[in-house]
This record gives C-alpha cells, sequence and structure tokens, in this order.
C-alpha cells in the first residue's frame, strides 16, 4: 500500500493553506491566550494534525499515527537526550557547590548583569550552538544564567534571543551544508550570502539583549562593552563566513567576542552596577571569599570537557567513525510507502547512541562526577531527580516532534510554504519568514532548509531574483523562529525550573522573533533590488570553499584557546584581585 502526497488539495491555496494553519494557530493560542501548559497543548496539536492529515489531505489513519510515533522518536533523541544530559552536567555543578565557584570567577569579572548576559548568553551560547547546536546552548547557557541570580523567566528569553545570529552555522555549519545539498548550490557560496546578512543583527543582538534587560538607560551606560561584543562578534562572522569554511563562523567569532570582551572589561567597568528590581542583595565584589586559581580551574572542568567532546563529536572524521556504531529501526509499514515529489520517502530511524551530542555530554557529566568524587549512588539519584523534572518536557518535544513530521509528511507544511511563493515582487521579504516558519514547525534551521530551501530556490528563478539570495534568506530568517519554536521554548523553561510556563515564555520572546525577522526581510529585499552586488559568485566561493579545506584541525586548536581563556578567568580573580580573601 502506497500514498502520494498530497499539496493544495482543496485547489485553492488561500483556503488549503488555512485549513493547514490549523493545528500551529491552535498551539499558538494555547500557549499565549489559554496558557495552557506545554505538553497538554502538543498533545492537543498531535490531535488536530492527525485529524487535518487524514480528513484533509487524505493520509491514511495508520501513516499519520506512525508519523507522528517516528517524529516523537527524533523528539526523544537527539533533542531530548541533549536537554536531559545538559541539565545532568549542570547539577552536579550545582549539588557539588562548585557552581558557587563559577559564579565567582564570572562576578570577579563584573557583577552587573547586563554585561554577564552579553559573555554568557551571546557570546558563550554561540560558542555552544557552533558545537553543538538543538537545544544545547539554551539548556547550558540559561542554567547558569539562573545560577548566577537571573530573574529565570529573563535567564531564558534572553538566551533564546541570543541564540539568533549564530544558528545558521549551528552543529559546525550542518544547516548550511544541508541547504547546499538539497539545492545543489555551493555550501560556501550559501554561507558568503548568509555572512552578509546575519553579521548586521550580530551588531544589533547585543544592544537588544540589553535592551529588553534594562531599558535605553540601561544600554547606553554599558555601550563600550556592547560595541566590543558585537563588532569582534560580527567582523569574525563575516570573515569566517566568506573566507574560511561554513564550520567555522559560530565558533571563531563566539571565541574572539569572549576574550575580548573579558579583556575589555579589564580597563573598563559601568559607572554603576545593574542588577533586577527584585533580586536579593549579595556581598559586595571586595567582601567575597574567593577560592584559589586551582579551584576555580577544578570548578569550570566541567565545562572545559563539554567543550572539548561536543567539539570533536562535531568534526566530520568522528562523527562519521561514531557513526557506525547504530541501531537502524525499519518503520516497515511507513518504509517507501509515502510518495513525496515522484519519489518513495525512506523511513528508518537510526539509533545514533554513541554519535549523538547528549552522548558526549554524558561523558562530560561522567567524568565530572570522577573529578569531582561524587559516589555513584549520589550521582544515579542527582540523574533520577533530573530525569522527574524534565518528564513533561520530554512528553513536550516528543509531541511537537511528532507534528512536525505528520505535517511534513502529510503535505501541510508544504502547502504552507506553498502559499508564500505566491507573493511575486516582495517574495524576498516573505523568503524570510518562509525560513521562519519552518523552524518554528520544525524546531531547527537545518529541518528547515531541507524543507523550503528548494522551493526558496525555484521560486526566485520563477521570479528571476538570485537563488542563493533566497535560499540564504531562508537560513536568515529562520534563526529568528528558534526563540519561539516550542521545542527552544520547552528547553527554555525545563532548564531553568519553570516548567508549566511555556506560554508566558512564548509570549515574552514573540514580538522580538517577528520584529528581528522583519528586519532580515527588509536587509534581503535590500540585496534583491538596491545591492545586488552583495550577491557572491558561485564560482569564486567554491575556490574558496576548496582552500577552506581541513577545518577540523582549527576547530580542535580553538578548543584549546577556550581552555586557556577560562583558565584566564581564575588567574583574573586570584592574580588581579589580591585584596579578596582567599579560602
Amino acid at each position: 500500500m502506497s500514498w502520494v502526497q498530497t499539496i493544495n488539495p482543496s485547489g485553492n491555496l488561500a483556503v488549503s493553506a488555512l485549513i493547514a494553519a490549523i493545528p500551529i494557530l491552535f498551539f499558538l493560542f494555547a500557549l499565549a491566550t489559554l496558557r495552557m501548559k506545554a505538553h497538554l497543548a502538543a498533545l492537543f496539536t498531535v490531535a488536530l494534525a492527525i485529524l487535518v492529515s487524514c480528513a484533509f489531505h487524505g493520509m491514511p489513519v495508520k501513516f499519520s499515527v506512525l508519523s507522528v510515533f517516528y517524529g516523537a522518536l527524533f523528539g526523544l533523541w537527539p533533542i531530548g537526550w541533549i536537554v536531559l544530559t545538559a541539565v545532568f552536567l549542570y547539577n552536579l555543578t550545582v549539588r557539588t557547590g562548585q557552581f558557587e565557584i563559577i559564579r565567582g570567577s564570572i562576578t570577579s569579572i563584573t557583577n552587573d548583569r547586563r554585561l554577564q548576559a552579553l559573555l554568557i548568553a551571546f557570546s558563550f551560547g554561540a560558542f555552544l550552538e557552533g558545537t553543538a547546536g538543538f537545544g544545547t546552548p539554551v539548556a547550558i547557557t540559561a542554567a547558569m544564567l539562573v545560577g548566577l541570580g537571573f530573574n529565570p523567566l529573563y535567564a531564558a528569553g534572553i538566551c533564546l534571543i541570543a541564540n539568533t545570529a549564530p544558528v545558521a552555522w549551528g552543529a559546525v555549519g550542518i544547516p548550511v551544508i544541508t541547504a547546499g545539498a538539497v539545492t545543489g548550490i555551493d555550501a560556501m557560496t550559501i554561507s558568503q550570502m548568509i555572512g552578509r546578512q546575519l553579521p548586521f543583527l550580530s551588531l544589533f543582538v547585543p544592544f537588544w539583549l540589553v535592551f529588553v534587560m534594562s531599558g535605553w538607560k540601561g544600554a547606553k551606560e554599558i555601550w563600550p562593552a556592547i560595541a566590543v561584543s558585537g563588532v569582534s562578534f560580527a567582523a569574525v562572522q563575516w570573515f569566517s563566513s566568506n573566507y574560511l569554511s561554513p564550520m567555522l563562523p559560530d565558533i571563531l567569532s563566539s571565541l574572539t567576542s569572549m576574550i575580548a570582551l573579558v579583556l575589555f572589561l579589564r580597563v573598563w567597568q559601568p559607572k554603576s552596577i545593574w542588577k533586577f528590581k527584585d533580586e536579593p542583595e549579595r556581598a559586595p565584589a571586595g567582601n567575597v571569599a574567593v577560592h584559589s586559581a586551582a579551584a576555580i580551574f577544578k570548578a569550570w572542568l566541567p565545562f572545559i570537557i563539554l567543550t572539548i567532546l561536543i567539539a570533536d563529536w562535531g568534526l566530520s572524521p568522528v562523527k562519521t567513525l561514531l557513526d557506525r556504531v547504530n541501531i537502524p529501526i525499519v518503520f516497515s509499514a511507513l518504509n517507501k510507502a509515502i510518495i513525496i515529489g515522484g519519489k518513495p520517502l525512506e523511513v528508518i530511524y537510526t539509533f545514533n547512541w554513541l554519535s549523538g551530542t547528549g552522548t558526549a555530554i554524558l561523558i562530560a557529566g561522567l567524568i565530572t562526577a570522577f573529578v569531582l568524587r561524587i559516589k555513584a549512588a549520589e550521582m544515579y539519584r542527582i540523574f533520577a531527580d533530573t530525569l522527574k523534572s524534565l518528564r513533561f518536557a520530554l512528553l513536550t518535544i516528543a509531541l511537537v516532534l511528532g507534528f512536525s513530521y505528520v505535517a511534513n509528511w502529510s503535505g501541510m507544511t508544504p502547502t504552507l510554504g506553498k502559499a508564500f511563493t505566491v507573493a511575486g515582487t516582495i517574495f524576498p521579504f516573505l523568503s524570510a519568514f518562509l525560513g521562519w516558519l519552518g523552524v518554528f514547525i520544525t524546531g531547527s534551521d537545518t529541518s528547515s532548509n531541507a524543507l523550503f530551501a528548494k522551493m526558496q530556490q525555484v521560486t526566485a528563478q520563477s521570479t528571476g531574483i538570485n537563488p542563493v539570495l533566497t535560499v540564504a534568506a531562508n537560513s536568515s530568517g529562520g534563526v529568528m523562529g528558534k526563540m519561539i519554536s516550542p521545542q527552544s521554548i520547552v528547553v527554555g523553561t525545563s532548564s531553568t525550573g519553570l516548567t508549566g510556563r511555556e506560554g508566558d515564555l512564548f509570549r515574552f520572546t514573540l514580538p522580538h522573533s517577528i520584529f528581528l525577522t522583519v528586519i532580515v526581510g527588509l536587509i534581503t529585499v535590500l540585496q534583491a533590488y538596491v545591492f545586488p552586488w552583495m550577491i557572491p559568485s558561485v564560482k569564486k566561493a567554491a575556490l574558496v570553499a576548496r582552500g577552506a579545506a581541513g577545518g577540523g584541525p582549527l576547530i580542535l586548536f580553538v578548543t584549546v584557546i577556550l581552555i586557556l581563556f577560562l583558565i584566564s578567568l581564575a588567574l583574573h580573580e586570584t592574580i588581579l584581585n589580591p585584596r579578596l580573601k582567599r579560602i
């Protein structure tokens, strides 16, 4: 038995798109207006998606239900596995008191929450995005900010907003490489085009983060630090994306930004320290007892180990080797039974238990437990407590990915995408929102590129627009949908203790998501009609890409740089602050 995917089943694209949007509109309404718990909203959304896929698109009930189960597996692995292990690692440092030392090493640089957000949410989060991707940056950085004393809602929201500009090159460039594979356009060409769009946002996002936290006055007070953070990040992001490799922009720009800001803060500090209004008072920095450099290095060691492991796990040769250890699960009732674009769809779930990023984080946690001398029974107890606290979050992630797959395979998502393609000359503006929609539905810039990049290319060619521009806009606009994607929202709430308040976080990030996507759309329009010279040459980009071969060793090199950077935090506290009492 086989079934052919149907797009625009009503014959009227507007009607078909409206019906296809029913589950999405319900999910938005349930979270933002009804304030329904995310796992319940996701459950009802899946039920609606099954109903629409069967009753309107004609998908057999068995295929629809199995599509949900297939997507749920992807939700639990690798995304849920990353969230679980990341929070477990963080909890290890909290239970052993090591995070208090980490807090001290950061506050020795600055007690100002605005500057801490730039260091952790923006720069360190971008590094984690570049090396691991998926939910890792938000899970780790949001938990760290809460540990430092941030309001949990602001911690999650700020980390989601910060996790925008780096997403297009996340997980060592996978979204760009995917877009190239889908469209046949050289990946380096796409990287160059994105590198002529997102650096403008990279200049703006640090300011926007601080503005969201403290308003115009608060941003004005620390504008030199904002400029150092944004300019250093954007400059390296532009250079590496245009002249090195799609694998390196996040890693190099984040490290540069972190180091530049730390060095700058050694010679400059704001006149007043900004904190949240309801934040409890802590002891003044001058009276805080601190640990030795060795103790601080030991406290940071879990994140140093984490950084090295996820960087290595992301290297193509390492990943290829680890991927050989897998358990293939064939969905025999679905495999090659769904016909999409004239080709049967292979439905084989490959359980890559060793190459999963979450496995690298788990190993970092096990090494941490050994280094910190945590007994096995206590480690198991911490893991069990972490799993219990995340049970509803993991269920939500599984349900949302289940919805994503049934929407994709039944034809609902392609129908929505096709509705964008009738825009004519304003398509460059809407191309950013098409990518935004793809990431909102799938939770992944990689998946959005796989879903819509070819459609962006074909539509651009039919309207006389350079397809490189719209394919890049799919990725650039898509990253702005990351902060409202249900998967990201759940990761943010689960890592900050806000499970059950997904609606609050969604309302927090939604206006920022739309605002930033509009900016990307305007940039795309200007590049299409006013500054077409900014669109790169495919031939030239291919030559640059060949010259960028061998970028893997550079990734390993920059992880060493990060280690040295973290060591410098300890040295900064104990050597440059001799007036502090040593424990």
